[in-house]
Protein backbone atom coordinates (compact mmCIF):
# COMPACT_ATOMS: atom_id res chain seq x y z
CA UNK A 1 0.00 0.00 0.00
CA UNK A 2 3.01 2.37 0.14
CA UNK A 3 2.91 5.71 1.97
CA UNK A 4 0.36 5.95 4.76
CA UNK A 5 -2.26 8.35 4.79
CA UNK A 6 -3.21 10.46 7.32
CA UNK A 7 -6.59 9.19 9.37
CA UNK A 8 -7.00 11.97 11.76
CA UNK A 9 -5.05 14.56 13.41
CA UNK A 10 -5.69 15.53 17.19
CA UNK A 11 -4.79 18.85 18.86
CA UNK A 12 -3.43 17.83 22.35
CA UNK A 13 -6.30 19.05 25.38
CA UNK A 14 -4.58 20.58 28.74
CA UNK A 15 -5.58 18.63 31.60
CA UNK A 16 -4.46 18.62 35.18
CA UNK A 17 -3.13 15.10 36.73
CA UNK A 18 -1.30 13.79 40.13
CA UNK A 19 -1.15 16.21 42.48
CA UNK A 20 -1.37 19.57 40.26
CA UNK A 21 0.81 18.92 37.08
CA UNK A 22 -0.45 21.27 34.33
CA UNK A 23 0.13 18.59 31.17
CA UNK A 24 -1.24 18.24 27.40
CA UNK A 25 -3.28 15.24 26.84
CA UNK A 26 -2.50 14.13 23.10
CA UNK A 27 -5.03 11.16 23.42
CA UNK A 28 -6.59 8.75 26.12
CA UNK A 29 -9.29 5.94 26.60
CA UNK A 30 -11.84 6.93 23.30
CA UNK A 31 -8.82 6.85 21.08
CA UNK A 32 -7.88 3.48 22.13
CA UNK A 33 -9.40 1.06 19.63
CA UNK A 34 -7.87 3.13 17.01
CA UNK A 35 -4.26 3.35 18.19
CA UNK A 36 -4.27 -0.18 20.24
CA UNK A 37 -1.72 -1.40 21.89
CA UNK A 38 -1.44 2.20 23.06
CA UNK A 39 -3.49 4.10 26.01
CA UNK A 40 -2.27 7.56 26.65
CA UNK A 41 0.37 10.39 25.66
CA UNK A 42 0.68 13.32 27.78
CA UNK A 43 3.18 15.89 26.91
CA UNK A 44 4.38 17.95 30.22
CA UNK A 45 6.22 21.16 29.29
CA UNK A 46 6.11 24.21 31.42
CA UNK A 47 8.97 26.81 33.00
CA UNK A 48 6.79 27.58 36.15
CA UNK A 49 7.70 25.34 38.79
CA UNK A 50 4.12 25.67 40.28
CA UNK A 51 2.74 23.63 37.41
CA UNK A 52 4.60 20.74 38.13
CA UNK A 53 6.52 20.31 41.45
CA UNK A 54 3.78 18.69 42.94
CA UNK A 55 4.13 15.74 40.90
CA UNK A 56 2.52 12.18 40.98
CA UNK A 57 2.65 11.28 44.57
CA UNK A 58 2.13 7.36 44.90
CA UNK A 59 -0.29 5.53 43.06
CA UNK A 60 -0.07 1.99 41.81
CA UNK A 61 -0.04 0.29 38.06
CA UNK A 62 -1.37 -2.45 37.03
CA UNK A 63 -1.21 -4.49 33.49
CA UNK A 64 0.36 -1.33 31.46
CA UNK A 65 4.08 -0.41 31.12
CA UNK A 66 4.82 3.24 30.92
CA UNK A 67 7.77 5.30 29.06
CA UNK A 68 8.65 8.20 30.45
CA UNK A 69 11.31 10.13 27.93
CA UNK A 70 12.28 13.90 29.54
CA UNK A 71 13.89 16.93 27.07
CA UNK A 72 14.37 19.14 29.71
CA UNK A 73 15.03 19.25 33.52
CA UNK A 74 14.49 15.53 35.63
CA UNK A 75 11.82 13.55 36.90
CA UNK A 76 12.67 11.11 40.39
CA UNK A 77 10.87 8.20 41.03
CA UNK A 78 11.16 5.20 43.56
CA UNK A 79 8.59 2.22 44.35
CA UNK A 80 7.19 -0.09 46.85
CA UNK A 81 10.12 -2.73 46.16
CA UNK A 82 12.62 0.08 47.13
CA UNK A 83 14.15 1.36 43.76
CA UNK A 84 15.08 4.49 43.15
CA UNK A 85 16.15 6.67 40.26
CA UNK A 86 16.47 10.20 38.44
CA UNK A 87 16.00 10.28 34.77
CA UNK A 88 16.87 14.31 33.29
CA UNK A 89 17.66 15.56 29.65
CA UNK A 90 17.90 12.51 26.99
CA UNK A 91 16.92 10.20 29.37
CA UNK A 92 13.93 7.27 29.07
CA UNK A 93 12.50 5.02 31.67
CA UNK A 94 11.10 2.15 30.19
CA UNK A 95 8.58 0.92 33.38
CA UNK A 96 6.82 -2.41 33.15
CA UNK A 97 3.95 -2.21 35.81
CA UNK A 98 2.84 -6.33 34.87
CA UNK A 99 1.39 -7.50 37.95
CA UNK A 100 1.59 -4.59 40.12
CA UNK A 101 3.69 -1.59 41.54
CA UNK A 102 3.20 1.18 43.16
CA UNK A 103 5.40 4.29 42.79
CA UNK A 104 5.99 7.94 42.58
CA UNK A 105 7.32 10.49 39.99
CA UNK A 106 8.15 14.00 41.09
CA UNK A 107 9.38 15.79 38.24
CA UNK A 108 12.31 19.43 38.94
CA UNK A 109 12.83 21.62 36.21
CA UNK A 110 16.67 22.36 34.81
CA UNK A 111 18.56 25.72 35.58
CA UNK A 112 15.88 27.58 34.25
CA UNK A 113 12.92 26.02 35.79
CA UNK A 114 12.35 24.59 32.36
CA UNK A 115 10.64 20.92 32.59
CA UNK A 116 9.34 18.94 28.92
CA UNK A 117 8.87 15.34 28.75
CA UNK A 118 6.25 12.89 27.57
CA UNK A 119 5.05 9.53 29.08
CA UNK A 120 3.15 7.07 26.91
CA UNK A 121 1.53 4.49 28.51
CA UNK A 122 1.10 0.94 26.41
CA UNK A 123 -0.55 -1.69 27.25
CA UNK A 124 -0.07 -5.14 27.85
CA UNK A 125 -1.57 -8.22 25.93
CA UNK A 126 -3.90 -11.17 28.93
CA UNK A 127 -0.83 -12.97 28.28
CA UNK A 128 1.36 -10.93 30.18
CA UNK A 129 -0.56 -8.45 32.24
CA UNK A 130 0.78 -10.48 35.43
CA UNK A 131 4.32 -10.75 34.39
CA UNK A 132 6.51 -9.66 36.65
CA UNK A 133 7.26 -5.84 37.04
CA UNK A 134 10.66 -4.76 35.66
CA UNK A 135 12.37 -1.39 34.85
CA UNK A 136 15.00 -0.26 32.42
CA UNK A 137 16.60 3.17 32.88
CA UNK A 138 18.33 4.41 29.54
CA UNK A 139 20.72 7.37 29.81
CA UNK A 140 21.03 9.23 26.70
CA UNK A 141 24.38 8.75 25.91
CA UNK A 142 22.73 5.06 25.58
CA UNK A 143 20.81 6.31 22.98
CA UNK A 144 21.96 6.16 19.58
CA UNK A 145 21.19 9.11 17.00
CA UNK A 146 21.25 8.66 13.50
CA UNK A 147 22.40 11.75 10.99
CA UNK A 148 21.26 11.34 7.03
CA UNK A 149 22.80 12.82 4.53
CA UNK A 150 19.90 15.38 4.09
CA UNK A 151 20.82 16.88 7.40
CA UNK A 152 17.74 14.88 9.36
CA UNK A 153 18.57 13.55 12.74
CA UNK A 154 17.00 10.20 14.38
CA UNK A 155 17.18 9.07 18.29
CA UNK A 156 16.49 5.59 18.43
CA UNK A 157 15.03 4.92 21.70
CA UNK A 158 13.26 1.29 20.38
CA UNK A 159 13.48 -0.10 16.73
CA UNK A 160 15.31 -0.03 14.02
CA UNK A 161 16.63 2.71 11.79
CA UNK A 162 18.96 2.00 8.66
CA UNK A 163 20.07 -1.25 10.72
CA UNK A 164 20.78 0.40 14.12
CA UNK A 165 18.48 -0.61 16.83
CA UNK A 166 17.82 1.15 20.14
CA UNK A 167 18.72 0.33 23.69
CA UNK A 168 15.02 -1.32 24.62
CA UNK A 169 14.48 -4.12 23.09
CA UNK A 170 12.49 -7.51 23.57
CA UNK A 171 8.98 -5.69 23.79
CA UNK A 172 5.68 -7.89 23.47
CA UNK A 173 3.83 -5.48 21.74
CA UNK A 174 7.26 -4.85 19.26
CA UNK A 175 7.09 -0.90 19.61
CA UNK A 176 9.13 1.65 17.87
CA UNK A 177 9.81 4.98 19.62
CA UNK A 178 11.73 7.69 16.95
CA UNK A 179 12.69 11.11 17.89
CA UNK A 180 12.91 12.62 14.88
CA UNK A 181 14.53 16.02 13.60
CA UNK A 182 14.28 17.55 10.09
CA UNK A 183 16.04 20.78 8.73
CA UNK A 184 13.92 23.23 6.60
CA UNK A 185 12.64 21.95 3.85
CA UNK A 186 13.70 18.57 4.00
CA UNK A 187 11.53 15.13 3.39
CA UNK A 188 12.07 12.17 5.83
CA UNK A 189 10.82 8.66 4.35
CA UNK A 190 10.73 5.52 7.19
CA UNK A 191 9.46 2.12 7.11
CA UNK A 192 6.63 0.78 9.28
CA UNK A 193 5.10 -2.46 9.30
CA UNK A 194 2.32 -2.87 7.30
CA UNK A 195 -0.24 -3.82 10.07
CA UNK A 196 1.00 -1.91 12.81
CA UNK A 197 -0.29 0.96 14.91
CA UNK A 198 1.37 4.01 13.77
CA UNK A 199 1.56 8.02 14.74
CA UNK A 200 3.67 10.85 15.28
CA UNK A 201 3.19 13.85 18.02
CA UNK A 202 4.77 17.32 16.62
CA UNK A 203 7.10 19.18 18.80
CA UNK A 204 8.58 21.66 17.17
CA UNK A 205 8.45 23.29 13.81
CA UNK A 206 5.78 22.73 11.25
CA UNK A 207 5.14 20.18 8.47
CA UNK A 208 3.20 17.78 6.40
CA UNK A 209 2.57 14.03 6.41
CA UNK A 210 0.84 11.28 4.50
CA UNK A 211 0.43 11.70 0.59
CA UNK A 212 -1.24 14.80 0.61
CA UNK A 213 -4.24 15.86 -1.29
CA UNK A 214 -6.42 13.45 0.24
CA UNK A 215 -9.25 14.65 2.82
CA UNK A 216 -9.21 13.63 6.76
CA UNK A 217 -10.71 14.03 9.77
CA UNK A 218 -9.29 16.77 12.67
CA UNK A 219 -10.29 16.49 16.33
CA UNK A 220 -10.37 19.22 19.18
CA UNK A 221 -12.17 19.79 22.02
CA UNK A 222 -13.07 16.16 22.25
CA UNK A 223 -15.79 14.67 19.72
CA UNK A 224 -15.84 17.50 17.27
CA UNK A 225 -14.38 16.05 13.73
CA UNK A 226 -14.13 18.55 10.38
CA UNK A 227 -13.33 17.02 7.46
CA UNK A 228 -10.16 18.95 5.87
CA UNK A 229 -8.93 19.15 2.28
CA UNK A 230 -5.41 19.56 1.98
CA UNK A 231 -4.01 20.79 5.30
CA UNK A 232 -0.75 22.24 4.38
CA UNK A 233 1.49 22.18 7.56
CA UNK A 234 0.96 20.67 11.39
CA UNK A 235 2.10 22.44 14.62
CA UNK A 236 3.14 21.63 17.49
CA UNK A 237 1.04 19.61 20.05
CA UNK A 238 -0.43 17.76 17.34
CA UNK A 239 -1.23 14.03 17.00
CA UNK A 240 -1.19 12.62 13.34
CA UNK A 241 -2.65 8.92 13.14
CA UNK A 242 -1.93 7.47 10.23
CA UNK A 243 -3.68 4.57 8.05
CA UNK A 244 -2.07 1.39 7.32
CA UNK A 245 0.86 0.97 5.28
CA UNK A 246 4.32 -0.21 4.63
CA UNK A 247 5.97 3.79 5.19
CA UNK A 248 5.84 7.00 6.62
CA UNK A 249 6.75 10.27 4.49
CA UNK A 250 7.21 13.90 6.56
CA UNK A 251 8.27 16.86 4.81
CA UNK A 252 9.55 19.76 7.25
CA UNK A 253 8.63 24.07 6.72
CA UNK A 254 10.77 26.50 6.45
CA UNK A 255 11.04 26.34 10.62
CA UNK A 256 12.13 22.72 10.14
CA UNK A 257 10.55 19.57 12.18
CA UNK A 258 11.03 17.94 15.20
CA UNK A 259 8.13 14.76 15.99
CA UNK A 260 8.07 11.48 17.85
CA UNK A 261 7.46 8.43 15.78
CA UNK A 262 5.64 5.80 17.18
CA UNK A 263 4.68 2.35 16.76
CA UNK A 264 3.41 -1.17 17.49
CA UNK A 265 1.53 -4.29 16.99
CA UNK A 266 -1.69 -4.07 17.62
CA UNK A 267 -3.18 -6.64 20.65
CA UNK A 268 -6.90 -6.64 19.55
CA UNK A 269 -8.11 -7.43 23.29
CA UNK A 270 -11.11 -6.33 25.52
CA UNK A 271 -9.88 -3.24 27.30
CA UNK A 272 -10.98 -2.59 31.02
CA UNK A 273 -9.57 0.77 32.31
CA UNK A 274 -10.38 2.48 35.50
CA UNK A 275 -7.30 5.36 36.52
CA UNK A 276 -3.71 3.68 36.76
CA UNK A 277 -4.86 0.25 36.30
CA UNK A 278 -5.60 -1.42 32.69
CA UNK A 279 -7.24 -5.13 32.68
CA UNK A 280 -9.31 -7.08 30.49
CA UNK A 281 -12.46 -6.93 32.51
CA UNK A 282 -13.95 -5.49 34.75
CA UNK A 283 -13.67 -8.40 37.16
CA UNK A 284 -10.09 -7.91 36.95
CA UNK A 285 -10.28 -4.30 37.51
CA UNK A 286 -12.74 -4.95 40.97
CA UNK A 287 -9.83 -7.48 41.73
CA UNK A 288 -7.07 -4.98 41.55
CA UNK A 289 -8.00 -2.41 43.47
CA UNK A 290 -9.56 -4.83 46.33
CA UNK A 291 -6.12 -5.97 46.56
CA UNK A 292 -4.97 -2.50 46.72
CA UNK A 293 -7.17 -1.72 49.33
CA UNK A 294 -6.10 -5.05 51.19
CA UNK A 295 -2.36 -4.44 50.61
CA UNK A 296 -1.91 -7.43 48.62
CA UNK A 297 -1.57 -5.75 45.11
CA UNK A 298 2.32 -5.71 45.11
CA UNK A 299 3.08 -10.00 44.19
Amino acid sequence: MGIRSIKKIIKSMPTIEGAGVHLKRAFVFNHVPQLDPFLLLDDFHSDNPDEYIMGFPWHPHRGIETITYVLSGKVEHGDSMGNKGVIGGGDVQWMTAGSGIIHQEMPKGDENNTLWGFQLWANLPASHKMMKPRYREIKGDQIPEIRMDSGARVKVICGDVNGVKGPVQDIITDPEYLDISLPPDTAFVHPTTHDHTVFAYVLQGKGDFGKGDEAYSFEVEGAKYFDLENVATIGPETLVMFDQGDEIAANAGEEGLRFLLISGKPIKEPVAWYGPIVMNTQEELKVAFEEYRRGTFVK
